[in-house]
């Protein structure tokens, strides 16, 4: 099943993606959230009779993010060996785990906003993990499946001057708003193998980044079964599993977006997202 929300910004309705075409299940959940996964949105909606419900063509609609409003948006750094050799760090022993602010979040298509005075806004494509079932202590990364509603593309824009140069956590420089595209779909675990993926990253038409999620160092499953350890994961929740080699800081000199990029992402078996970069305007957002 692929779930996603359409409609313009702040009317996005919940649907399900088939093919070209996009059905509305706004009739029988209010949307993709905390509360209705809960409530066993997923089973509501596979058991409901989809033949009955408005049936589109996704051409020309907008993709909001897939999920509502998440109560965590949880980043891993340094997680394939090529990217932490690239940023000229050790080989960590255990996974980075930061936090970004989900405000950050924003539809897979929608404008990249570089914040003001920022030299420093990369790029990084990245495997999203979207959690379907509370998880708090769970006894083996075996059990960290049945946790898992399902996958989507996340383009986990940072400025690393904020990042990297400032006093303090890595989530400053990663909490600006637009500063996260999400979509266009959640792909639910039963119908993908998240383990084996093909990623990829391009500016301008130029490929930048392109690997396999085979390439992580820390697993899907042993991500979402650490984090378990010292945070309650309820469903809805984002976890950014990390990039692979090819971001902008790590050329010589680093190449950083600019006004005009234009920002291409995807993941085998989810799809590929399209932003365009812009500078910051006062009034703009």
């Amino acid at each position: 099943m692929k779930i996603a929300r359409i409609g313009a910004i702040g009317q996005e309705k919940p649907a399900i993606v088939e093919g070209d075409e996009a059905i509305f299940v706004d009739s029988i959940i209010s949307d993709w959230n905390r509360a209705t996964l809960t409530d066993g949105a997923i089973a509501t909606v596979a058991k409901a009779d989809l033949s009955k419900l408005p049936r589109v063509s996704t051409a020309g609609l907008r993709f909001g993010a897939p999920i509502s409003q998440p109560t965590k948006l949880i980043c891993v750094g340094l997680n394939y060996l090529a990217h932490i050799k690239e940023a000229g760090f050790d080989t960590p022993a255990e996974p980075v785990i930061f936090m970004k602010a989900p405000d950050s979040l924003t539809g897979p298509n929608d404008d990249v906003v570089i914040p003001p005075n920022s030299q420093a806004t990369d790029y990084e494509v990245e495997l999203a993990i979207i959690i379907g079932k509370r998880a708090l202590y769970l006894d083996s990364p075996t059990d960290s499946a049945e946790h898992i509603l399902g996958y989507s593309i996340s383009q986990d824009v940072s400025e690393r001057h904020w990042q990297m140069e400032r006093a303090g956590q890595w989530v400053k420089g990663k909490s600006f708003p637009t500063f996260n595209p999400l979509g266009p779909v959640i792909v639910t675990g039963d119908s993908i193998n998240a383990h084996n993926l093909r990623l990829w990253c391009s500016v301008n038409g130029e490929m930048k980044q392109d690997s396999n999620t085979d390439d992580l160092l820390y697993g899907i499953d042993h991500i979402v079964w650490y984090i378990s350890q010292f945070m309650e994961l309820f469903p809805g929740d984002v976890i950014n599993t990390g990039t692979p080699f090819g971001v902008g800081m790590g050329f010589k000199p680093p190449v950083y977006l600019k006004d005009g990029d234009l920002l291409k992402t995807g993941i085998e078996g989810i799809g590929e997202i399209t932003n365009h970069v812009k500078a910051y305007s006062k009034g703009s957002m």
